[in-house]
């Protein structure tokens, strides 16, 4: 049993290392757009979109592996609850089909939570939070006339309609390009905190991933 037990840890840690390591390129993508765009006038707002979508696809890929990750925690906690937790703390409401709960996961392993509640969970541990930093990278550079076209006196632009007119992306006027990031964010929003009971491991105490 201990070994087994610690054999799964290990298989855990390796899918948590892989989750680890695309949060660090979404780091990294988002630093990076940062400085481009806001370190030169000349930069246009365009890359701070383009890094919206490179953070997402980090983000669909992060969730598919939390999928895997979620699949091995599963096993692990059902030994750490059901067995040790037992050893240690007897308790009278002991749930005594956990070993035919590890016993159907090796033998016909399955994802035990969807890619939309992987996405949900994601975003609010740490996506939303680099999202909502170009989301304020990418209005500071429409509202600041210094930061788009050389020359300008410092300060910010004279109307809402202006910022607008300067999202424009190509032949998509502005208005277009504003409503679709903020349909964007509207639906992040909606699927990392209204996601009907994802509790997790939350169900179980204060400790997550």
């Amino acid at each position: 049993m201990s070994h087994f037990h610690r054999a799964e840890i290990l298989r855990m840690t390796g899918w948590r290392d892989r989750l680890d390591r695309t949060s660090n390129w979404a780091i990294t993508v988002v630093a990076a757009m940062l400085s481009v765009s806001l370190s030169t006038a000349s930069a246009h707002h365009g890359v701070l979109l383009f890094a919206m979508l490179l953070v997402l696809l980090l983000l669909w890929i992060e969730a598919r592996r939390y999928r895997f990750f979620d699949v091995y925690r599963a096993r692990v906690r059902q030994f750490e609850r059901h067995y040790f937790a037992q050893i240690f703390s007897p308790q009278p409401d002991f749930a005594s089909d956990w070993l035919l709960i590890v016993g159907e996961s090796l033998r016909a392993p399955k994802f035990l939570i969807s890619q939309r509640a992987a996405l949900a969970r994601r975003l609010r541990r740490n996506y939303i939070h680099m999202l909502l930093i170009l989301l304020m990278a990418w209005i500071l550079k429409l509202s600041t006339p210094s930061l788009l076209t050389e020359g300008v006196r410092i300060g910010f632009v004279g109307s809402v309609r202006e910022a607008v007119t300067g999202a424009a992306l190509g032949p998509i006027p502005g208005v277009v390009i504003v409503v679709l990031v903020a349909a964007l964010y509207a639906g992040l929003l909606v699927t990392a905190f209204l996601a009907a009971g994802d509790d997790g491991e939350l169900s179980f105490g204060d400790v997550h991933v």
